[in-house]
């Protein structure tokens, strides 16, 4: 494998290579399952090109529950094959794929009538864990762990904050914990180290097509660079999109030849909060603090730990409006909250909000109209020649999701190997087991705290030298970022150098999280990170100061979206703020 950094320069090679070049397989998409396709087809041997409008998992990859999880809730809809594969996913990625960046978590599953309830959940919970140790390797030792049946005084040591007037027992199970974005930048990477030319701030604007007639074949595409307003041509043998709810535009370029499936979007919201506003307590003997899962009137509502905060969410309505900047409504924080508050001691408040999210889930259209009843599976088509539409699915499924697109885009294409994504370490993964415990050794070595060195190996893995070495060359970079103690300024400028970053809110919102987990929501940081970044970049003053003002725009937009009462006002408010990439 050569190298994965997504460099500036890289990225100006790619460019040109990608201009001049006729590659097998072109992916148009930069969210998890557009860069798993071209990971999947890179790693076959074949030569690919992956094209992102705005920045690697801009869109639903970096707005999920962060949860790697087989969907215990689809056990009620008899959605067995979904759960099968999912678990079978999740056993992969906590430990071949990316044990790094996806670790076990339990959940509390609270009982508040001790006996049906205990028997029906409790049963599912127990098929559930058997269709997972079946797909767990022996050498794994269990990575995830079995059930437990708790009684009411067990479920109230494990979660203090729970009523006890409310809850009368409850069932420990395990998942996994991912963090989204970081986890689609690797997959990215890594296709980047098999060679797959990778370009984000790159918009599809148009097919290019072999003839005139409604079934002519797809043989590339028109690309908008947004980095400096010029156009270019990509020519492939096949085109996967994976483009999540933006499936409709492709088939708009398509005219008469529209494609065979339908997407519709559903709206997630999500809050975060500080640790000290629910009150848990970590498992004994585990070290780790269990999250809940709850049931609503529709759908369930996790609260998820994540590092020293929580993560509440999540929400399942249809969004027909702006898709590139869902936003969240008063009425949707304040349904999180009335939901969450009917277990707790100590009602979660508006007050104590850090962040707050919306992403887009892309559902294939069923009959019902209600998103939280559509499919969760995938659907692979190919409506003219050439082109392959892959949609729907979870985050969880999205290797197999790109395995099944890449199959059918080289169905014509002689002697392409099988996919060996189930067995691939990504960037960071490969000698995991060789640093994961060499926390201590590595603080002593670089001067840096041991729990400093603890979140890089969770965040880079076995390229946790990479940002190491930027902070021995230059003591500055070992320091914590202004408003945002949890990173280094060595991460802002290894975001720059190796994992793709072009703006501020790339850094910001998803190299790091500063944006969801400081109530200032990055803006204390942002001059500190632009100034990191304008070296590396070779920004001016002014356009240092303009990547400041558009993220201090972006929040402000945010935070008035989030004050009004519904969806279209929200919207309205939200795209107040002009976004930082410019228009095509």
């Amino acid at each position: 494998m050569s190298s994965t950094e997504l460099s500036p320069e890289r990225r100006q090679a790619d460019r040109a290579r990608l201009a001049d070049e006729v590659v097998d397989v072109l992916v148009i998409g930069g969210g998890v399952t557009g860069a798993g396709a071209a990971l999947d087809a890179a790693s076959r041997g074949l030569t690919v090109g992956l094209l992102e409008a705005r920045d690697w998992a801009a869109g639903t990859s970096s707005r999920s529950s962060k949860l790697i999880h087989g969907g215990l809730r689809y056990l009620e809809q008899l959605a067995f094959p979904l759960v099968h594969e999912a678990l079978q996913e999740r056993a992969r990625l906590a430990t071949t794929i990316a044990p790094h960046l996806v670790r076990p978590l339990p959940f509390l599953l609270p009982l508040t009538s001790p006996v049906w309830q205990r028997a029906y959940f409790g049963a599912g919970v127990a098929l559930y864990d058997v269709m997972g140790a079946a797909l767990t390797s022996s050498a794994s030792a269990r990575a995830i762990p079995r059930h437990r049946h708790l009684s009411r005084t067990a479920t109230l040591a494990a979660f203090p904050g729970l009523r006890g007037d409310v809850v009368r027992g409850s069932i420990r199970y395990w998942d996994a914990q991912v963090d989204d974005a970081r986890h689609t930048l690797a997959v990215v990477r890594t296709a980047a180290g098999y060679g797959a030319r990778t370009l984000s701030s790159a918009r599809v604007v148009g097919l290019l097509r072999d003839g005139t007639g409604p079934h002519a074949p797809v043989v590339g595409v028109r690309v908008a660079d947004l980095t400096d307003g010029t156009s270019f041509s990509v020519r492939a043998r096949s085109v996967v999109a994976a483009t999540g709810v933006w499936s409709d535009d492709i088939g708009a370029m398509l005219g008469a030849s529209a494609p065979s499936l339908r997407v519709r979007a559903s709206k997630g919201v999500h809050l975060v909060v500080p640790r000290s506003a629910i009150d848990g307590a970590d498992i004994p003997g585990e070290g780790e603090q269990a999250g809940l899962i709850l049931r609503t009137a529709t759908s369930v509502l996790f609260v998820i730990p994540w590092a020293d905060r929580w993560i509440i969410g999540t929400t399942d309505t249809p969004w027909h409006l702006d898709r590139a900047h869902p936003a969240a409504s008063s009425a949707d924080i304040a349904y999180l909250l009335q939901e969450v508050n009917r277990v707790l001691t100590r009602p979660v408040t508006a007050d104590s909000i850090l962040g707050v999210y919306a992403g887009l889930r892309p559902l294939l259209a069923g009959e019902s109209d209600e998103t939280s009843r559509l499919s969760r599976e995938h659907a692979v088509v190919t409506p003219v020649p050439g082109l392959v539409l892959v949609a729907g699915g979870k985050y969880t499924t999205y290797r197999v999701m790109a395995e099944d697109a890449v199959d059918a885009a080289v169905a014509g294409l002689p002697g392409v190997p099988a996919s060996r994504t189930a067995h691939l370490p990504l960037v960071g993964a490969r000698d995991w087991e060789t640093v994961r415990d060499a926390a201590p050794q590595m603080a002593a070595a670089s001067g840096l705290e041991e729990e400093a060195v603890v979140r890089l190996l969770h965040r880079h893995g076995d390229r946790i030298g990479d940002v190491l070495d930027l902070a021995r060359s230059d003591p500055a970079l070992g320091r914590p970022l202004e408003g945002a103690p949890g990173y280094l300024a060595a991460e802002v400028v290894h975001a720059v150098t190796a994992e793709g970053a072009l703006h501020l809110d790339d850094v910001l919102t998803r190299r790091t999280r500063v944006s969801i987990e400081t109530a200032h929501r990055g803006v204390e940081s942002a001059p500190e990170v632009a100034r990191l970044m304008s070296a590396n970049l070779g920004w001016d003053a002014e356009r240092t100061e303009r990547e400041v003002a558009h993220y201090e725009g972006r929040v402000a937009a945010e935070r008035e979206s989030q004050r009004m009462p519904d969806d279209s006002t929200a919207d309205a408010a939200r795209l107040g703020a002009a976004d930082v990439r410019a228009a095509v």
